[in-house]
């Protein structure tokens, strides 16, 4: 039996529908690392769905001639009465999946290192005209503007400037600074450019924009509750409503942006964790997503 039907359903379901339904519940911002995973299990499960789906359109089947042949004649379209040439077929049958991982592949590549030479360029001219700071372990910058970013990577830097230093209470400083080294400690910037691969590569999903759009607010999420574990909310909130207007460089991670105001609603309202019964189902959903089209390919209990 070929597998391409249910494959390709499968795919269009988690490309087009699964964002929606995520987009509407209310427990991601409760549990942004949690649903920061779901979205990246998603985009693991359309991937593996889509490189699944063309191997089986193109590899041939029993009673179904050829993958993709097959179908249409099981659809009622009679598209020639020649048989499908093996050999094509197995060459697509490999060829496209294969182009799809090399696309992923090649395409994360691409922004790792794009965003590693800007950061690059940008720590340079940072060390040359800022001043490093041991009390605050950061480099500050002549700038009128009240501001702080993060360079993650081999060398990271936390960049804040003079303006914000002035403007803002040691225990705002302290906050705003905890919420950058968030950002380092967790790698945020790998798995930016995860997300940005895959709208890349399937930039015309759903999913892809989605996907890339959430991420990047939840891991701002994240380090906002790193630092609300050591300060107060509202040293954390007027912090960052001084810090809306700055702008961030390429390749740096900002407590500033343009998910302020999402982030203000969410840091000075009531915030109550998941029931651990949705956490654990959704951890678990999370775990066997990307096992799915696998399944769907491979059905237990049939040869």
């Amino acid at each position: 039996m070929n597998a391409a039907p249910a494959l390709v359903g499968y795919t269009a379901a988690v490309g087009f529908a699964a964002p929606r339904l995520l987009l509407r519940s209310g427990w991601p911002h409760r549990a942004p690392a949690l649903a920061a995973a779901v979205w990246h299990a998603l985009a693991l499960s359309f991937s593996i769905g889509a490189a699944l789906s063309a191997y089986s359109l193109a590899m041939p089947a029993e009673h179904l001639h050829a993958g993709l042949m097959g179908l249409l004649h099981t659809c009622g379209l009679n598209v020639g009465t020649g048989q499908p040439d093996p050999d094509t077929a197995d060459r697509l049958a490999v060829g496209v999946p294969a182009a799809v991982g090399i696309a992923l592949v090649a395409s994360l590549t691409f922004h790792v290192v794009r965003a590693r030479r800007a950061r690059t360029q940008h720590r340079e001219a940072v060390d040359l005209v800022g001043r490093h700071s041991s009390r605050m372990c950061a480099t500050v910058l002549p700038y009128d503007v009240p501001a702080a970013y993060c360079l993650p990577g081999r060398h990271p830097r936390v960049v804040i400037s003079d303006a914000a230093v002035r403007k803002l209470t040691p225990e705002q400083l302290g906050a705003v600074l905890e919420h950058e080294q968030a950002h380092i400690a967790g790698r945020h910037h790998l798995v930016l450019a995860a997300m940005e691969a895959f709208h890349s590569v399937f930039r015309w999903v759903p999913l892809a924009r989605h996907a890339r759009e959430q991420t990047a607010l939840l891991l701002e999420m994240i380090a906002d509750d790193r630092a609300l574990r050591r300060h107060s909310d509202d040293v954390l909130a007027t912090a960052m409503y001084e810090m809306a207007a700055a702008r961030t460089p390429k390749g740096a991670l900002a407590a500033s942006g343009h998910t302020v105001l999402i982030r203000l609603k969410r840091v000075l309202g009531p915030r109550t964790a998941p029931h651990p019964a949705l956490w654990g189902s959704v951890a678990a959903m999370a775990a066997m997503v990307p096992l799915l089209p696998l399944l769907v390919a491979c059905p237990p209990g049939l040869g």
